[in-house]
């Protein structure tokens, strides 16, 4: 799905939700910060699956050519920050994720619902 600003994030949205990434939220964030056009945040259950959906987005991002700028967190699994330039990948662990609330800062961003990039 392309977008008025002419930004494509069906493949991130896509690579997140092809390994089970569960609760995700695509947050439209331009206008609000210049550090980014959008936030995808999305859970996993342990800190094993944080890292793994976390590898699994890298890998098949980079078959699309589309190579992360930096990656925090892998390793620990706690909570996982993909820097795609235009497009950030928050990964947590559900229970870290409700202890940030990151959401909860970013209410005036514009909500994308997920349901649309699943076929």
């Amino acid at each position: 799905m392309t977008y008025d600003d002419g930004s494509n994030i069906e493949p991130y949205v896509k690579a997140a939700l092809e390994k089970k990434a569960t609760a995700p939220v695509i947050l439209d964030v331009r206008g609000l910060t210049s550090i980014a056009d959008y936030f995808i945040m999305c859970s996993g259950s342990s800190s094993r699956q944080v890292s793994a959906i976390g590898d699994f987005i890298k890998v098949e991002l980079k078959k699309q050519g589309i190579a992360p700028l930096s990656i925090e967190g892998l390793k620990e699994g706690h909570w996982v920050l993909i820097d795609y330039g235009d497009v950030i990948i928050h990964i947590f662990y559900q229970p870290v994720r409700e202890f940030y609330d990151l959401e909860s800062l970013w209410t005036d961003a514009k909500r994308i619902d997920p349901a649309t990039f699943i076929n």
